[in-house]
């Protein structure tokens, strides 16, 4: 992985391979292994990478191509890079040689503006057209590497990271308050808007031009709404095996051997870690599987439907494949001593500071020298998406008798009301009011968010969200490729996946979230993943033999750090104080409801955790505007 950065005066100066030293050199914590630059004049690219492909060894100097008319620095792991080193007709002596920044400049002298969507895997690059005066800049189309960038009066920069343009003097050190606002609100990424004042960020799935006169930007990734067809259920499951160990076997290239996954009681982390196990066996290599549970000998209350202890379901799993070491994780920290470092790491808020035990994973990973961890983060919108959606589709589709069988299927099988069958093949098509007025306890914002209803009005946020796809009665949709199309598109995980690579040296690798994965799961039909009434019933196929019966069967969710109520009690003073100083941050005051935060520290609850209105007001609303109010005071560099 690589930290980039890049300086164009456009005024002409001759000073941008100064100023790119000074980005680059901010962003050292990203890329320790080494610097390497390139300049003239009024243009400058450089990067510093962080060694984690074998091939890197050959990454010593920034990529320049056509004869010396393209530049190149690029953060790359290129997933088809076989695939693209036989389309480019690179022979395997040469292609030993080449690291994939390489063989992307190689694929850009082919395709130019078309390279991106040639490309899978995890990737931001910018190339410097030295005949065209032109800078060209995309990322991949789930964002797992970031690239920001700040137009200037008389300049255009571009750095992986915030504090790389920071470096400038040019460039205003300042939050973003309306993009706080949105993140208080679940907001999806709708713009290019970073949490910094002035700094954008290029979108996932996009691409940018940049000229002297103009900055055009555009998707790169649109995927079709194409629908699948197979001739049986099993050639669906065998389809979607063959994409996951595809997928997991391209993410197991390292230059360090230590590897290690993330396995929950869940299907996602489960699937990608035995299919890793498995693809390791042959050669001998061991697997290092990490549950995070509560602390030994925590017996607190959970909600009925969740389990608060993943350990016992995850050794399962692990206990059917020889080559997989599991160690179960536990935070020991409270909640908020992470706060700095969070701000320091990935520079925006983080949703959810209730997940210590990510945390301490990552330690115990750093300790056993691991230096990539695979997840299945996104698997709840690719392999085990759900198939809800289903519903509405054949209500919609007027296909009534079979919408009635899986219906009827759903409540015996699966314990659904008849209720809530309706409701997810009708709601979709009724007006918001009316589903408001139909549901029993609809979701109110205010109770999971600490949003100032003053800003929220202020800011019109409700007719933004409308805009943006975001119903505030989170019912379901009306089809499953535009639902998860939608979802896929809310987020945007490239500073979270920097952080953990500066803070603990660690590449996060989701398979999950391949693209060529991704999109035959776009393009299966949804009742393929809904069948006799199984949610999820496509996965459960596709993995029986590989996972345990207990996993498979499993209705209910992992309460990710069940125990994390104590680790805010332990911060309660570091909360007050934490709060005292957001009362003299004008940001922070404008934008949370500080009072209502305020009372929950005074009145937190010494039990009754597993109340859906206390984790509401805690586990979300109190944990997630600390995170955020923390975040706007670091950024006006106030109350140090």
């Amino acid at each position: 992985m690589t930290a980039l950065a890049g300086m164009w005066r456009l005024d002409m100066r001759p000073d941008a391979g100064d100023a790119c030293t000074s980005m680059l050199a901010a962003q050292a914590l990203y890329g320790p292994h080494g610097a390497a630059g390139w300049s003239d004049g009024p243009i400058a690219l450089g990067r510093r990478i962080f060694r984690v492909l074998p091939e890197d060894v050959h990454d010593d100097a920034l990529q320049v191509g056509a004869g010396g008319r393209l530049v190149m620095a690029a953060d790359v792991r290129l997933d088809n890079r076989d695939e693209l080193l036989a389309t480019l007709g690179i022979g395997n002596d040469r292609a030993r040689t080449l690291c994939d920044a390489a063989v992307l400049m190689a694929a850009y002298e082919r395709w130019e503006e078309e390279t991106p969507d040639r490309l899978s895997g995890d990737f931001a690059f910018a190339v410097w057209d030295r005949e065209r005066r032109r800078l060209f800049l995309a990322r991949d189309f789930m964002g797992h590497r970031p690239l920001h960038f700040h137009r200037g009066k008389g300049f255009f920069a571009f750095a992986s990271m915030p504090k790389g343009l920071h470096a400038l003097a040019e460039i205003p050190y300042a939050p973003d308050e309306r993009r706080a606002a949105e993140f208080l609100t679940l907001m999806p990424e709708g713009d290019s808007r970073s949490f910094f004042e002035g700094i954008e960020r290029v979108q996932a799935g996009h691409l940018m031009v940049v000229t002297a006169d103009e900055v055009t930007t555009r998707p790169h990734w649109q995927p079709r709404r194409e629908r699948l067809k197979l001739r049986s259920a099993d050639d669906y499951a065998a389809a979607m095996r063959d994409l996951v160990d595809d997928a997991v076997r391209v993410r197991l290239r390292r230059a360090a051997r230590p590897i290690a996954a993330h396995l929950s009681a869940g299907l996602d982390s489960a699937v990608v870690a035995t299919s890793a196990a498995r693809l390791m066996a042959p050669a001998g290599e061991r697997l290092t599987a990490y549950t995070g549970v509560p602390r030994r000998g925590y017996d607190g209350p959970v909600p009925a439907d969740r389990i608060a202890d993943e350990g016992p379901l995850a050794a399962a799993t692990a206990a059917l494949y020889p080559n997989i070491d599991h160690e179960r994780i536990s935070a020991t920290r409270p909640l908020l001593d992470s706060l700095d470092r969070n701000f320091h790491l990935f520079e925006q808020p983080m949703l959810n500071l209730c997940n210590s035990w990510a945390l301490a994973i990552n330690d115990a990973a750093r300790s056993a020298g691991i230096t990539v961890l695979l997840n299945g983060q996104m698997g709840n919108l690719s392999i085990s998406y759900t198939g809800s959606e289903a519903l509405a589709e054949l209500f919609a589709s007027g296909r009534w008798l079979r919408l009635i069988r899986e219906g009827h299927s759903l409540v015996r099988k699966g314990g659904m009301r008849w209720r809530t069958v309706a409701g997810k093949a009708i709601s979709p098509f009724l007006p918001e009011a009316l589903v408001r007025r139909l549901r029993q306890a609809p979701p109110d914002l205010h109770g999971y968010s600490a949003i100032s209803p003053e800003r929220l009005r202020v800011l019109n946020l409700a007719a933004q969200a409308e805009s943006r796809g975001l119903d505030f009665t989170y019912r379901s949709r009306a089809d499953g490729f535009s639902a998860r199309l939608w979802a896929l598109r809310r987020v945007d995980l490239g500073n979270v996946n920097k952080g953990v690579l500066g803070g603990w040296g660690i590449d996060q690798r989701d398979p999950t979230a391949d693209r060529r994965l991704v999109e035959f799961c776009l393009s299966v039909p949804s009742e393929q993943f809904l069948a006799g009434g199984v949610f999820r019933g496509l996965a459960h196929r596709a993995f029986a033999d590989r996972l345990p019966a207990t996993v498979l069967t499993e209705r209910r969710r992992g309460l990710q750090g069940a125990d994390w109520h104590e680790g805010l009690t332990a911060s309660r003073v570091t909360a007050s104080e934490e709060l005292e100083r957001l009362e003299e941050c004008a940001p922070a005051a404008a934008v949370l409801d500080l009072a209502r935060m305020r009372q929950l520290v005074t009145d937190m609850p010494s039990g009754g955790w597993e109340k859906d209105a206390v984790m509401q007001s805690y586990r979300l609303a109190l944990l997630r505007g600390l995170s955020t109010g923390h975040f706007l005071r670091k950024a006006m560099r106030s109350n140090h």
